[in-house]
């Protein structure tokens, strides 16, 4: 199995269609998962089980910016990753407003995929056909980023408020300001990858750890908001939850960093500068 270069076109361990179902599946099935352990327990302490399904968007993403920046948009890595955390929350947004208007509240993932998907095809029709990036994958890779996104957004914001009540996301997570610490933890979660590996020598599999990785810095962040709107028991098992995924995840990456690099070598201290 070939672990595949970033040049457009090179082949990858993993299919995209499969990281595809199993990023949408993993992040709504997790979500839901959460939703309904939190709803029949009457607790707030399977929260954490969001920030989860929120990696399996992550690595989606992560993978939608290794396909379209692999044609050589370098540069433009950081730039995709925000506009995939920005298409995120205007689809999280609709998506609660739409659910909860119609008393459906328990659709709100549902709804915010579907929109999130239109809206990213849309952008990419748009930045292929009218801004004439004429990049191949261009609007495929944007719905798969626009979905990720969401789904991150989605999941992060749950572990947050542990609800899907358009309300409580309200009040615990974009009134108190902390839609911004996703929204940047996020954005890395997903650029960061591509962005650090990218090169003749980027692999795939070393490029979606450091995904899984970061979304472990990211799951952490929201376990330290989390102190104030979910009970003591539930922010702390989240935090501890992402900094195991962040320490073996960071393991994982470092194991591939070595296999991947022509030579890993101690340089010792700095020599003194001389004034």
């Amino acid at each position: 199995m070939t672990v595949g270069g970033g040049a457009a076109g090179a082949p990858a361990a993993f299919d995209v269609k499969k990281i595809r179902i199993y990023g949408l599946a993993g992040s709504v099935l997790g979500i839901y998962l959460a939703w309904i352990l939190n709803t029949v327990t009457g607790t707030d302490i399977f929260s954490f089980i969001g920030a989860v399904a929120a990696l399996f968007g992550v690595v989606m993403g992560a993978n939608a910016v290794r396909r379209v920046c692999g044609y050589g948009i370098g540069t433009g890595v950081p730039s995709i990753g925000m506009l995939s955390l920005g298409m995120g929350v205007v689809a999280v947004a609709f998506g609660l407003s739409v659910a909860d208007q119609f008393g459906m509240g328990a659709l709100s993932v549902i709804v915010t995929l579907v929109y999130a998907m239109i809206f990213g095809y849309v952008v990419g029709v748009i930045a292929n056909k009218v801004i004439k990036f004429n990049i191949p994958v261009m609007e495929e890779g944007l719905t798969d980023l626009a979905a990720g996104g969401a789904m991150a957004i989605m999941g992060w914001s749950f572990a947050i408020s542990g609800s899907l009540a358009f309300a409580d996301i309200v009040n615990d997570v974009i009134n108190t300001g902390y839609i911004a610490i996703i929204f940047i933890c996020g954005g890395l979660a997903i650029l960061h990858p591509f962005n650090a590996n990218l090169g003749p020598d980027e692999k795939q599999d070393r490029t979606l750890v450091n995904g899984v990785m970061v979304g472990g810095l990211s799951t952490i962040a929201t376990g330290i908001c989390a102190f104030l709107t979910l009970t003591p028991a539930a922010a702390l098992l989240q935090l501890v939850v992402g900094f195991v995924i962040w320490y073996y995840f960071f393991m994982w990456y470092y194991r591939l960093v070595k296999r991947d690099a022509s030579a890993v070598v101690g340089t010792g201290l700095l020599p003194p500068s001389a004034l």
